[in-house]
């Protein structure tokens, strides 16, 4: 088997990614106890919410609660689309900021009614006002695999939009399989492309589990070199602009794959699937991954 790294770095993503296109309206008060079970579980890395308009993801309308009443614990991070976005969070006391932008046009024109260019545009200035300012910026890739509307992306317009990212200075790439459509070797091979050309930048991936390839795609991305991943609790998640994408690849899953190797993640397996507990009876999606039906049927 390949080199595989001793520790491997979760960032849970279920309380922003995780319910964004959750139909039911999870409150205020249950999100704040499913963080907190979470932070008790060991989750050292965070996406809280985001900061966008109630209008087009109304369950992201409590973020400034979130941010201002949440246990601070570890890095916390908020998803910031804009310039407006970024000044609501800051009020809000937020210190790690995420960016998104599309590889694909037709994914973001459809997700925020701009060209990738013009996205990237309009948040050059905005990352490098939040670097100045000693703030930690991760830029999400959305759609670095395969696209809805557009089909396989070419990996060389990936590596130039994470290229563009790196020479702003950005601590964090999120690398997404936005709607789980990659397979192991184009894992690979995609990042460790990404880590070849970008060896000081953290780099993260960040599966979806459409085709039940998530835990595949981590472990060829574990060969590849990486030791950071995108991870939401129950598999909850999926995305309002990208039709055909499930949940996340499931955390309790990759962690109890991750402990059976021997690789450490310090996170404790039974309080995370409590943290699942919490979440499941607001959400309108069964939640059967796998280790969480073995906990259920215990």
């Amino acid at each position: 088997m390949f080199s595989l790294p001793n520790k491997v770095t979760i960032i849970e993503v279920g309380p922003r990614d995780g319910l964004q296109n959750e139909k039911n309206e999870v409150s205020t008060e249950v999100k704040l106890a499913y963080i907190e079970k979470l932070q008790q579980a060991g989750i050292e890395e965070m996406e809280l919410t985001s900061f966008v308009s109630p209008k087009w993801v109304p369950q992201m309308k409590d973020a400034n609660v979130i941010v201002t009443q949440v246990k601070k614990m570890g890095r916390q991070i908020v998803l910031t689309p804009n310039k407006k976005g970024v000044e609501l969070a800051t009020q809000s006391g937020a210190q790690n900021f995420a960016v998104f932008v599309g590889v694909s046009n037709s994914f973001n024109k459809k997700n925020i009614n701009k060209t990738t260019k013009e996205s990237m545009d309009e948040l050059m200035p905005i990352v490098e006002k939040l670097l100045q300012e000693g703030h930690f910026v991760r830029a999400c890739i959305s759609t670095a695999f395969y696209c809805p509307y557009e089909g396989k992306i070419d990996p060389s317009d990936t590596l130039a939009l994470c290229k563009e990212f790196v020479s702003w200075g950005v601590n964090e790439l999120s690398v997404a399989d936005t709607i789980g459509m990659a397979n192991p070797q184009e894992s690979y091979e995609l990042f460790k492309m990404l880590k070849n050309e970008f060896p000081a930048t953290l780099i993260t991936a960040h599966f979806h589990d459409t085709r039940k390839m998530g835990i595949a795609n981590i472990l060829a991305s574990l060969q590849a070199g990486i030791d950071r991943f995108d991870t939401s609790t129950g598999g909850l998640g999926g995305c309002p602009f990208a039709p055909g994408a499930t949940g996340n690849v499931a955390t309790e899953d990759v962690v109890n794959m991750l402990h059976q190797m021997g690789i450490r993640t310090n996170i404790n397996l039974d309080s995370l699937l409590k943290a699942v507990e919490v979440i499941e009876p607001f959400v309108s999606r069964p939640i059967d991954t796998g280790m969480y039906s073995l906990f259920k049927s215990k």
